[in-house]
């Protein structure tokens, strides 16, 4: 019952949610991605290939270079332990499907885990729920498949429904379909073998956005790789 009036809800407000999206879109700040090399070696210990791949929020978006960004933060955590040898592909605007045919196209090698962090385009570009878990599983397949992944860690969607960007009733929106999106993506991966969610459990402090209101800044971007590191360390600490 719950699920059926929230329907009829969004359903009713739809055109002022419509009229939202576009003002959002013209009004928002375009930050940059972060600069700096988008692959590096650093640390020493057992050798670890890490692939990151994503979205803007992977691009670091919201931070001025790479070594503030996930990828850079995650490669420096992970270096007390390992040797890391790390890519990043990663584009704004980037959804689940398109990145999958970028990955194809752009990258070569192989690896021994992923870090996927990829979503919020889909919850804001209508991605039916099915065909989404499908381009996910797609996505696990291509990694696995073509280079090698052993270990896919996969960040769950971040809390929409919090971005001060967003007005409402459009953040309210888009915050409830990733919620659902991130449900059924942890349900997904629960089934898959060495495949695992993180959640982004980031709280309602608007202190760790950057100023579009929408990407997190470094020290959000630190802590968000600080989950990943444990989970890998953790992981590969119990299978190698």
């Amino acid at each position: 019952m719950r699920v059926y009036k929230e329907a009829i809800a969004a359903f009713s407000i739809g055109p002022l949610m419509f009229i939202q999206g576009i003002l959002v879109r013209r009004r928002a700040v375009e930050l940059p991605e972060a600069k700096g090399p988008r692959a590096g070696i650093v640390g020493k210990g057992k050798p670890l290939r890490l692939l990151v791949i994503g979205d803007s929020s992977a691009a670091g978006v919201g931070v001025n270079a790479q070594d503030e960004a996930i990828a850079g933060q995650l490669a420096v955590q992970l270096a007390d332990r390992f040797q890391v040898a790390w890519k990043l592909l990663a584009k704004t605007g980037a959804t689940t499907k398109s990145h999958t045919q970028s990955l194809i196209e752009q990258v070569e090698g192989k690896f021994d885990a992923a870090m996927i962090c990829l979503g919020v385009n889909d919850v804001t570009h209508g991605v039916n729920l099915r065909a989404w878990l499908k381009q996910q599983t797609t996505l696990y397949d291509v990694l696995e498949n073509r280079f090698g992944v052993q270990e896919i860690y996969v960040s769950g969607l971040p809390p929409i429904k919090y971005f001060p960007l967003l007005p409402q009733p459009l953040r309210w929106f888009l915050g409830r379909r990733a919620d659902l999106l991130d449900h059924w993506l942890a349900v997904l991966i629960k089934n898959r073998q060495n495949c695992y969610h993180i959640p982004i459990a980031f709280p309602q402090d608007t202190t760790l956005m950057a100023s579009d209101g929408y990407h997190p800044k470094a020290g959000a971007y630190a802590e968000w790789a600080s989950w990943v590191a444990i989970k890998i360390k953790n992981s590969r600490a119990r299978f190698h």
